[in-house]
């Protein structure tokens, strides 16, 4: 099945001269859906993580049925703010100003294996961001896995983890 078809372009979203990758439209379609989860936990298994860290939101539909396919561990990485309890932030610079992730303290143990997973990849930030405060409270962060890459960005270049891409947009 060639997922791209079901990925939805909204141009000049959410500010002229972007073009969103909308992936409402695989969700809604549930032999895109299913095939999407099955292609990633196809290619996250080699990896034999013990966790799933979701960046905040798309990750977290992603990273969640991926967990339970794959009888690993889930976490979420969010804004700050947003996760109770103890938790560790980190913040980043974007290309358009600075943000700020966080993780629950216990939401990872010294050296468990992690793979980070989102939705989309563009120019890395955030999920090298996720990767550093992963690697910060002692997980082993192994890979990057997302639906989406925006392979023009130059991203993946940028990581210090392998990534997993199911469609790679190179213009």
């Amino acid at each position: 099945m060639d997922l791209k078809q079901h990925i939805r372009q909204m141009p000049d979203f959410p500010e002229p001269g972007i073009n969103f990758c909308d992936i409402s439209t695989l969700l809604a379609h549930p032999g895109a859906w299913q095939t999407t989860i099955e292609q990633l936990a196809d290619a996250i298994a080699p990896h034999r993580p013990a966790v799933l860290a979701a960046i905040e939101s798309r990750g977290f539909l992603l990273a969640a049925p991926l967990a339970v396919r794959l009888d690993v561990g889930f976490c979420m990485v969010r804004k700050s703010g947003k996760l109770p309890g103890p938790t560790s932030a980190l913040s980043y610079d974007l290309e358009y100003g600075s943000d700020a992730i966080e993780i629950q303290q216990d939401a990872v143990r010294s050296g468990q294996r992690v793979v980070v997973v989102d939705d989309l990849l563009a120019t890395g930030g955030t999920m090298n961001a996720a990767i550093r405060l992963l690697t910060d409270a002692g997980a082993e962060v192994i890979a990057a896995a997302v639906v989406i890459e925006l392979g023009f960005l130059g991203a993946r270049e940028r990581l210090d983890v392998p990534l997993v891409s199911l469609v790679t947009y190179d213009e």
